[in-house]
């Protein structure tokens, strides 16, 4: 049994991993230039309909010059990770550790590898032009929602974020039509319009470049004072 004393100096180490996992994403990715982080479920197989979209959507991507950046693992993330390397783009793949050891995919041509999901979470965002997200489970879900509460309450400077494939979306969008905004008000009408739904390809690169040029880079952080544009 660890003796309890430990605890501290165990906890005083981990801050050091922590911080050399920010140091190492901040000096891999800031090279990049502007990029898209691509979200989806692990479980997509080749040859099924989001797998074959989202490999579409990243080869679009990375050639309207764009970087995109992944969880790093199969399904979705393999699939857009593929799409951007065949592309000749830069294809990121942020990889975690798991119990169940997740295996990265072979399309990065650029590979991290993290222990701590929040930080892994700040490199999507860091340097992210804007999100895409396909069908997906629970880590799928947290991504998106975190993108929008950090949106909405003017945490992170306001970029596209777009959902893929209507059809998988359609009762989540009504759901939060119907009960978070016209049965209960949690959120205001306004919060509906922080994500497009979308199902093609070329119309998410255009979303995205539009904004870019709108726009110009975006950060994590805004000023203090600033107000989303």
């Amino acid at each position: 049994m660890m003796d309890i004393a430990e605890t501290p100096v165990r906890d005083l180490w981990r801050i050091f991993r922590v911080m050399a996992e920010f140091v190492e994403g901040f000096d891999e990715l800031a090279p990049v230039g502007p990029a898209v982080s691509i979200f989806g479920s692990s479980r997509a197989e080749p040859g099924q309909p989001y797998y074959e979209l989202a490999h579409k959507t990243a080869y679009e991507i990375a050639k309207a010059d764009f970087a995109v950046i992944t969880g790093g693992g199969g399904g979705i993330m393999e699939a857009a990770n593929k799409g951007a390397s065949e592309a000749g783009g830069k294809s990121i793949g942020l990889n975690i550790e798991l119990p169940m050891e997740q295996i990265p995919n072979k399309y990065q041509n650029i590979s991290l590898h993290f222990r701590y999901f929040f930080c892994r979470k700040v490199m999507f965002l860091k340097y992210a032009h804007g999100f895409i997200v396909f069908p997906g489970g629970y880590g799928t879900m947290d991504e998106f929602f975190e993108s929008l509460v950090l949106i909405q309450t003017l945490k992170q400077a306001s970029f596209p974020v777009i959902l893929m494939g209507s059809e998988y979306w359609e009762g989540l969008v009504k759901w939060m039509e119907e009960q978070m905004l016209k049965d209960h008000g949690y959120i205001a009408s306004e919060d509906l319009d922080v994500f497009t739904v979308l199902d093609e390809p070329q119309a998410a690169v255009k979303v995205i470049t539009d904004f870019r040029e709108a726009q110009g880079p975006v950060g994590i952080e805004l000023p203090t004072g600033m107000k989303k544009a």
